[in-house]
């Protein structure tokens, strides 16, 4: 019976395709969903539109609170609607949470059991050809199911990351939890019974193989960029932030540059330590963004007297662009994890090559797209020294060196990394 219905909602998929109309109404599940008015996350916003932009009907499901969303919706009633730029958003009221303890699993509970008692209603007010389960946790694919089994739909499970190997690898909680069971299970679940899997993960085919899914489900879709957001603007630094380039820049500093969360797994204490090495370069040190390592820090930069290390605020996402721009080399870097061999996809690496500028990147991933692109230098996680001999090489390099490695990563990003692509060819794995 389930098989049926999926192959008729197969049968009217490809029906809809024949007509070149609205081809499909499509269902994207995702508890953490953002836009551009909410902040992240934002890749099923581009997803969305893209899709949206080709004739489809995208319905996003997220739950109202998220602790990564800029800006969370005003909720009216238990559930609330609204449309961002044809994207339709179905909002289901969860209950507010901190940090990662059990409000926070209060909260996944609270909108899986939302998404369980509304079927029915996603049936008479979507209608879905293709439901898409994309939060990061995999418990949602229980509810997404039971949606498309009710709609004759077809089944995508997206993997962000891998739960609940992540918090077992990157947490520290034993397999025994129960509530790292009841994720095991439903990954296995998920595997088993999507019709596909799209992986943000390079290499994590064998991993999926290992707990159940079939190999010809699997496809690989990273994340992207919008070329929209890197269009020439007019958007301005805070003054704050022009006022320090500005001198800088006045005084010939070479300036490396970092853009994004201050947290742990960040190893933004290697860039102290480097820039402690470098004390007697002509090089400064621009971090800007916030987090929970902010204080820390800035505090350890003190005790260390680095006057080359500069800690500004966040910026608006419009106004990234401009501040990447205006850096002479780039800095990324995550702390050695073993759960990086399945490979990355960070929004931050796609932003440096499109900002065209040399980029260092300090991470043990089973992917590089910084060698792949010739874009930058990669070294080692959490060596300093590594880092700062890698500085000096990219000083070294004449202007016009330095330009061509920037232009590559570019070219590499627009060429592979384009949500306009990455739309379609995820649309592409449901035929």
């Amino acid at each position: 019976m389930e098989m049926a219905m999926r192959q008729s909602g197969l049968r009217r998929y490809l029906a809809k395709r024949g007509e070149n109309k609205a081809q499909m109404n499509i269902l994207l599940i995702n508890h953490y969903a953002g836009s551009v008015r909410h902040g992240m996350e934002y890749r099923p916003f581009y997803m969305a539109r893209e899709w949206v932009r080709h004739g489809h009907e995208v319905t996003i499901v997220a739950a109202s609170h998220s602790h990564v969303r800029t800006l969370n919706p005003v909720m009216r009633g238990r559930i609330h609607e609204e449309h961002i730029e044809g994207v339709r958003y179905i909002w289901l009221n969860t209950p507010k949470y901190n940090g990662n303890g059990i409000p926070r699993t209060i909260n996944m509970g609270a909108f899986v059991c939302a998404l369980l008692k509304r079927a029915a209603y996603f049936k008479k007010s979507v209608r879905p050809d293709v439901v898409i389960a994309s939060s990061t946790y995999p418990l949602d694919n229980v509810a997404a199911r039971r949606i498309a089994i009710r709609c004759g739909a077809k089944l995508v499970y997206e993997v962000h990351d891998l739960w609940p190997l992540s918090p077992i690898e990157l947490g520290g909680m034993s397999p025994r939890h129960p509530f790292i069971r009841i994720m095991q299970w439903a990954e296995n679940y998920a595997y088993k019974y999507s019709d596909r899997v799209v992986s943000m993960l390079p290499n994590a085919k064998e991993h999926m193989l290992k707990h159940g899914m079939a190999e010809h489900k699997f496809c690989y879709v990273p994340n992207g960029i919008d070329l929209e957001e890197w269009a020439p603007n007019d958007v301005e630094l805070p003054e704050l932030h022009h006022q320090t380039i500005a001198r800088l820049r006045e005084e010939k500093r070479f300036i490396v540059g970092y853009a994004g969360a201050h947290g742990l797994a960040n190893a933004l204490d290697v860039v102290l330590k480097a820039a402690d090495i470098m004390t007697s370069k002509s090089v400064e040190f621009v971090l800007v963004g916030q987090g929970p390592e902010k204080e820390s820090l800035v505090r350890q930069a003190e005790s260390l007297g680095l006057g080359n290390v500069h800690f500004l605020p966040s910026i608006p996402k419009s106004a990234i662009p401009s501040f990447l721009g205006q850096m002479d080399a780039l800095f990324i870097g995550l702390k050695r994890t073993p759960i990086f061999r399945f490979g990355i996809s960070p929004n931050k690496l796609m932003d440096y090559m499109m900002a065209g500028k040399p980029i260092i990147q300090a991470i043990d991933a089973g992917n590089d797209m910084v060698k792949d692109s010739d874009c930058g230098i990669s070294i080692a996680p959490e060596t300093p020294q590594a880092l700062a001999d890698a500085i000096t090489a990219i000083m070294l390099r004449n202007p016009g060196e330095r330009a061509e490695m920037g232009l590559r990563g570019r070219e590499y990003v627009v060429k592979n990394h384009d949500y306009r692509i990455l739309a379609e060819k995820f649309i592409n794995t449901l035929t």
